[in-house]
């Protein structure tokens, strides 16, 4: 039996193709930020304030935002445990992209006939936010994928769950846990409940829509789950918040199903009604330079 010949012009092809997908994977490789000088020096600004910034700036809006920085040991641990069960449960044992969500993700997308959704880690999430941009492209996808794996190898898991943590969206304008948690409880970072910690996270997914000023019914039945699966006040077996640093001193309730929602119960929740629940006017914006 002969064997089977394929033309020159598309073994010509083919080459040109992986040639440019080397080189363009080469490029953006050589020209990703250096993120070694995060792990001691805090950022003053990141991609996402820039954006904002310019954003305001062609609505012809004063540039103002709340952006206080504190240390790993001055936010809650309610906070720290509430981010993780509402964004990256298995964040302390991943290197940066969980492999098993992306899979579950793409699985349900095949299943329903949707859009992957979720799937990003905090790793991941804090990538975009201090050198990318909102935008869904494929590139900026393989640019986030690689300075996550950067981060985890040039930054500790505390570093980049602290750099996280304070750099954040939580709002219009509003800048990681303290000004957050000044802006909408008129309260330091360190003293957030359980419940105000909840309810912070749930509004991580979308911080622009889901504010803690005006609390959506969509927002509230998010602090729920994540109350729920932050487990009650009693100690019992968990994920910890601090695995490399000893700055909580009490234990850590169980960080159960990995998150971010389901899709069952993503979806549970649009089609409950966005009528915001009776609460206190939006508190203004305070502005404040970078620390």
């Amino acid at each position: 039996m002969a064997p089977i010949r394929i033309p020159r012009r598309p073994l010509r092809v083919i080459g040109w193709i992986a040639g440019f997908g080397f080189g363009l994977l080469s490029y953006v490789y050589l020209t990703l930020p250096d993120v070694r000088p995060l792990a001691t020096n805090n950022p003053t600004s990141t991609a996402f304030m820039r954006l904002r910034e310019r954003e305001a700036s062609a609505e012809g809006l004063k540039p103002r935002y709340a952006y206080r920085w504190v240390p790993y040991s001055r936010i809650s641990p309610n906070l720290k445990r509430a981010v993780l069960v509402a964004e990256d449960s298995a964040f302390w044992d991943h290197e940066g992209i969980d492999v098993e969500e992306i899979r579950k993700s793409i699985h349900d997308s095949l299943t329903r006939g949707q859009a992957p959704r979720g799937a990003s880690t905090i790793t991941q999430q804090l990538a975009k936010n201090l050198y990318l941009s909102p935008s869904y492209d494929p590139l900026r996808k393989v640019k986030e994928l690689i300075i996550a794996r950067r981060l985890e190898a040039a930054l500790s898991k505390t570093r980049i769950f602290e750099i996280y943590l304070n750099v954040i969206e939580w709002g219009d304008r509003v800048w990681g846990a303290e000004a957050a948690a000044r802006t909408y409880f008129d309260v330091p970072a360190a003293s957030l409940s359980r419940q105000q910690s909840a309810l912070l996270a749930g509004a991580i997914i979308n911080p622009r829509l889901l504010t803690p000023a005006r609390p959506t019914r969509r927002l509230l039945r998010r602090q729920q789950i994540i109350l729920a699966r932050m487990g009650g006040d009693q100690p019992v077996p968990s994920v910890a918040t601090t695995p490399d640093l000893e700055t909580d001193s009490e234990p850590d309730p169980v960080v159960p199903p990995r998150f971010p929602l389901t899709v069952d119960e993503e979806e549970a929740q649009e089609e409950e009604t966005e009528a915001p629940a009776e609460s206190a006017p939006a508190p203004s914006v305070e502005e404040s330079p970078p620390a």
